[in-house]
């Protein structure tokens, strides 16, 4: 009962999720689709390669999961970036879907198998399962109707749903934007802000809901070492944060102008419906973890962007 399976645990949440189980004394195995060396080698921390779709999952797969503490699956698609691969074509749309239900199922079909199945099983969802709009959105908010709602609550959460008939406890994520040192939604403000071109997108009204990496870590080893901590957990900073509060305290914490707002039709016009997600917030609140007793080490933006930028974002 000492083992933690990633699955995706090579992009920059796994990296994080890996070394923290890890520096606990636990035998880390990061399932990636290609080599291994995402990220320095330690002891208790080793890399195997699969296949995530159903139809590969073999016996190697649930050894992996016979009596494994915890299996975690982060596996999917990107789904955002720069670039025309990321503009959400129907083809990109296809893959994103495939991508999270495959490996969720092959997660399942392995732990089928087993003997004696995983303790707990977390599964990382996101905020997007809500609808946006003014009003703060729970754990007991409806799931909302746009693709990136759908593909959340659809088809990723209920891909490992079997698990609990098999008596495994699951916990799911869902996560805000993440921020911390080297993060991949950090990183593009930052670089905006410093070339001078730093402001608000669209109107800045929207709601930017936020995790320090710290907090995203911290608080998935309470929820796992809670045993009556199961179902869907908002994992978000307390206190609701507007994007144009994000970009002020961003120009001002790196010395840079934060006013030149970047047009909603701009934004449509470069990343099609993918803008969507960035012109219209959704004020998740993390009712349920403040419920389960987790103290937020990071509840303050700035106090969390002058940590990621302090460590080189």
């Amino acid at each position: 009962m000492n083992q933690v399976v990633i699955a995706g645990g090579r992009g920059y949440l796994g990296r994080s999720i890996a070394e923290a189980w890890s520096s606990l004394g636990k035998e880390v195995v990061v399932l990636t689709r290609g080599e291994g060396a995402a990220f320095p080698s330690r002891p208790g921390l080793v890399f195997r390669t699969w296949d995530p779709s159903p139809s590969a999952a073999g016996e190697d797969l649930a050894v992996l999961m016979e009596g494994a503490f915890l299996v975690v699956n982060l596996a999917g698609e990107r789904v955002a970036g720069l670039g025309p691969r990321y503009r959400w074509s129907e083809k990109r749309k296809s893959l994103l879907v495939a991508s999270r239900r495959e490996a969720g199922q092959a997660l399942v079909a392995a732990i089928r198998k087993t003997a004696r199945p995983p303790s707990v099983f977390v599964q990382a969802s996101g905020i997007d399962y809500y609808a946006p709009g003014e009003e703060g959105r729970d754990e007991g908010s409806p799931p909302g109707s746009s693709f990136l709602s759908r593909l959340v609550a659809q088809e990723w959460e209920p891909s490992t749903a079997p698990v609990e008939a098999l008596g495994v406890r699951r916990i799911i994520l869902r996560l805000g934007p993440v921020l911390g040192p080297g993060s991949p939604v950090l990183a593009p403000l930052v670089l905006q802000h410093r070339l001078f071109a730093g402001g608000p997108l669209g109107r800045g009204r929207q709601w930017f809901p936020w995790i320090a990496l710290g907090d995203l870590v911290g608080a998935l080893v309470h929820l796992v070492g809670l045993p009556e901590s199961k179902g869907p957990y908002n994992l978000v900073a307390p206190g609701l944060v507007r994007n144009e509060e994000l970009s002020r305290i961003l120009g001002r914490l790196l010395g840079r102008p934060s006013w030149l707002r970047t047009p909603a039709f701009a934004l449509r016009l470069a990343l099609g419906e993918m803008a969507g997600t960035l012109l219209e917030g959704v004020g998740a609140e993390p009712a349920r973890l403040l419920g389960s007793g987790y103290s937020f080490s990071r509840p303050n933006l700035e106090g969390a962007l002058v940590e990621a930028l302090a460590r080189g974002s």
